[in-house]
């Protein structure tokens, strides 16, 4: 088996100098939980990452069985002459793109207590969004923007870490697909961030969100022309709490999976099913009505920080001048509602959720 993996890997063209040494010692048994109690650094650095996947991809991508985990092997670089690799199971994830995509997502999970090897240290559980078909890394970069968009608003969200994976066939050998992915910080690693817990039992509608934070979600939602989420239902929505949760007002929502929006506008993407939309590219405010104060209030933040969300797409090296341009044109059009007549708070309250 390793000669096979060394030829493959031989094969990528990536150095694997004394990381085989370490394949036989982890003989841990595989972890259940979501992450290790322990900081996790990955999402510490925006810097890219080189890995290698090495898997049975004719199964994964035969199978698409969500329930079935294949062995791998995780190889990246600590210096450049020095390799890591880390043995895992892989199996692919998600709801739609799992029967959509011909590359669906992975879920990587790790042996536990493995603390060898520097920015996958103390990882237990992890999320990979993958290009999905050929040709859909454009797709995958505009998703990556879009969780960092939201980073640039506000802690509560999910950060992420961008790689180029080889994909290497561990059954037949040929060449290595390479393209870009991205992680996605474990849900455990978020609370600890933000001092917050998941809540996974009590019924949660809008109104049980700190008015802030539900307001930023849905207006963010809605800048991106993403109408894929739901609180009550849970629908691409984390909701959370900072000690006991007390009812109205009281937890933290914190949204993901945006490849449904506008914004990323992917080839199999639809709008949301009754809202009367023909294209993901039009825009529906799914939020709860507020005043037009409240409104005032929290479309400040969306006005004051155009600058440095634009630079999110502008400055990022991956992607193609064409697409930020594209990017950036769709979001001229929510900022062009903002006028000396207000007509973006007006656009609200006309879709907003009367209750």
């Amino acid at each position: 088996m390793k000669k096979h993996i060394i030829f493959l890997v031989l094969l990528s063209g990536i150095s694997v100098t004394d990381a085989f040494s370490q394949l036989d010692s982890l003989k841990m048994q595989y972890a259940l939980a979501d992450t290790l109690h322990e900081d996790i650094i990955l999402f510490d650095s925006d810097e890219l990452i080189e890995i290698s996947l090495l898997f049975d991809i004719n199964r994964y991508r035969r199978r698409k069985n969500d329930s079935e985990y294949l062995d791998a092997t995780l190889i990246y670089h600590t210096t450049a002459t020095d390799s890591i690799v880390k043995t895992l199971k892989v199996r692919p994830r998600g709801i739609s793109r799992l029967a959509i995509c011909d590359f669906p997502p992975l879920m990587l999970n790790f042996k536990k207590k493995d603390t060898v090897g520097m920015e996958f240290s103390r990882i237990d559980k992890l999320k990979m969004v993958t290009h999905c078909s050929a040709g859909g890394e454009d797709y995958l970069l505009r998703e990556f923007l879009v969780y960092k968009m939201y980073n640039v608003l506000t802690e509560y969200s999910f950060r992420v870490r961008l790689v180029r994976v080889n994909y290497i066939n561990t059954i037949k050998a040929s060449k290595p697909v390479r393209e870009f992915a991205f992680l996605i910080e474990p849900v455990e690693s978020l609370g600890r961030r933000t001092h917050s817990e998941e809540i996974e039992t009590a019924h949660v509608t809008q109104m049980h969100i700190k008015r802030q934070l539900m307001d930023r979600m849905a207006i963010f939602n809605y800048m991106i022309g993403n109408t894929d989420w739901s609180v009550p239902i849970r629908h691409n929505t984390l909701t959370m709490c900072q000690g006991q949760y007390g009812g109205l007002e009281s937890g933290i929502i914190i949204p993901y999976d945006f490849d449904y929006s506008g914004l990323v506008n992917t080839n199999y993407a639809i709008p949301f099913e009754g809202l009367g939309l023909e294209s993901v590219r039009e825009r529906k405010y799914l939020g709860v009505c507020r005043t037009e104060d409240q409104y005032i209030e929290a479309l400040a933040e969306f006005r004051e920080k155009k600058e440095d969300l634009y630079r999110v797409i502008t400055e990022f090296p991956y992607l193609k001048e064409r697409s930020k341009k594209e990017m950036i044109n769709y979001l001229e059009g929510f900022y062009r509602t903002f006028d000396k007549r207000n007509s973006i708070v007006y656009l609200l309250l006309k879709d907003c959720i009367k209750i």
